[in-house]
Formats: C-alpha cells, sequence, structure tokens
C-alpha cells in the first residue's frame, strides 16, 4: 500500500517491512508448536518517531493464507489510519504512552506458559537463556481482571524495569521488548522454552536454583556487569573498587 491519509511515507515502509517480519514470526511460532493450536495471537509494534502503532493479528487455522497478518494502525488516541481494525492489542496504548523505549508487546497463548497460567503461578527464571540479559527473577501472574491487565504491567515494570512479561491467570501470556518485534519473537520462544524445560524436570524432583557461579557467567556475558565485578550466587552484585 503506497498511499494512506495520515501516514508518511516512511510510515508506510515501516509497516509493510513489520508485515515482513510478522509473517516470518507466525510461521515459526505455529511451525515450532510455540503458539498453541487455536492461534491466539498479536502483536503490537511502535512506528519509529510517530505516536502510533501497528497491530498485527495472527488470523490462523482456517484462512488460505494463515501467516497474512490481519494489520491495523492507530494513533495513541485510537484513531483508525488502516482498513482493520486493532483488535485486542488497543488495550496496550497506555503502555506505549507511558514507556517511550517500549517498542513492541504481544498477547499470546502457548502450552507450558498457559500450564502456569492455569495454576496461577508465576514463572520463575529458572532456564539460563532467560537471565543473561536480564536481572529479573520471575514473570508474576495477573490474576485479579478487576484491575485493568495494562494497570498490572505498569505495576510490574515499576517494580521491576527488566520483567519480560506476565503470565495471564487462565489464558496465556503478554510479552514486551525495548527492542523490537524480532527481540519479542525471541522472548516468547525462550520464555515458553523455559516454561517447558521447568514442567519436565517436575518429574524428576523440579527445578533446581542456579548453580554456583552461573549469574555471574551469565551476566558478564550478558554485559549486565563489568568483568571485574564479582556476583555472589544470590545475585548480589560486588563492584571492583576504583583505584584512587
Amino acid at each position: 500500500m503506497s498511499k494512506q491519509p495520515g501516514l508518511s511515507p516512511e510510515a508506510i515502509a515501516f509497516v509493510t517491512r513489520t508485515e515482513q517480519d510478522a509473517r516470518r514470526a507466525f510461521r515459526l511460532l505455529r511451525e515450532t508448536r510455540t503458539i498453541s493450536p487455536s492461534g491466539t495471537l498479536f502483536f503490537a509494534v511502535r512506528i519509529p518517531g510517530e505516536d502510533k502503532i501497528i497491530t498485527l493479528n495472527y488470523v490462523g487455522l482456517w484462512e488460505d493464507d494463515p501467516d497474512q497478518a490481519q494489520t491495523a494502525v492507530i494513533d495513541f488516541d485510537g484513531n483508525s489510519y488502516w482498513s482493520n481494525k486493532p483488535g485486542g492489542a488497543a488495550r496496550y496504548l497506555k503502555l506505549f504512552k507511558t514507556h517511550p523505549d517500549v517498542q513492541a508487546i504481544s498477547h499470546v497463548h502457548t502450552p507450558h506458559l498457559g500450564a502456569y497460567s492455569q495454576a496461577h503461578a508465576a514463572l520463575p527464571l529458572l532456564y539460563v537463556p532467560n537471565r543473561r540479559f536480564r536481572f529479573s527473577a520471575e514473570l508474576p501472574v495477573y490474576i485479579n481482571r478487576r484491575q485493568a491487565e495494562v494497570d498490572f504491567i505498569l505495576d510490574a515494570i515499576e517494580r521491576d524495569r527488566e520483567v519480560p512479561g506476565i503470565v495471564e491467570a487462565n489464558g496465556g501470556a503478554t510479552i514486551w521488548s525495548w527492542k523490537g518485534l524480532r527481540d519479542l519473537v525471541n522472548n516468547i520462544v525462550l520464555l515458553e522454552e523455559g516454561a517447558q524445560f521447568q514442567i519436565l524436570g517436575a518429574a524428576l524432583g523440579g527445578s533446581k536454583p542456579f548453580g554456583p557461579g552461573v549469574l555471574e557467567q551469565q551476566w558478564k556475558m550478558g554485559k549486565l556487569v563489568p568483568p571485574d565485578a564479582h556476583v555472589d550466587d544470590d545475585g548480589v552484585i560486588h563492584y571492583a573498587q576504583a583505584a584512587e
């Protein structure tokens, strides 16, 4: 689509590129069975330099081309700039307005994050790749729906700036990224993978805390701490004294 009222050529080009990335993401998540068969999944992605987001719904199941996103564009006041409706993604506008650095978000139903949601259980981040680039120790669980989900998310970020998502009780999970759509998809895959491994581990006595040196190793790999720092096994960081 070369022209769309209210959208700059740069914004339209970004929408086109994002649709291509979403197509690949939908296929990847479906073929790896990361998403559940019903295909509950959508993305919302910030348009750079504008107070607008793209929403991309996975239509799945009965469509001839299941990976073609149902695309919409809305501004932060909910005004539409595309022919399709944004669906559920509009409920996250408050997050994009409150945190200008949030680039993308997804609500997704995956089998093992879904298992945690059915148990009303927070997800401990005991799978090493989920701690390499963040200090966060768990995904909190959203249970009380008398509080809007977006407000629960804002509270979670207020407590822990690096938390990458929440478990939605009796549903799925909502995951976000401060980098963009590709990073968001990586987060979904790794969080679902961690949940799967932890559930499988329950048959062998359950997931265990990290062994000695794991957090120091991983946080140095992820450049969260400098090479000369020491990290206790409980996560306390000791920075080297500056030379006088």
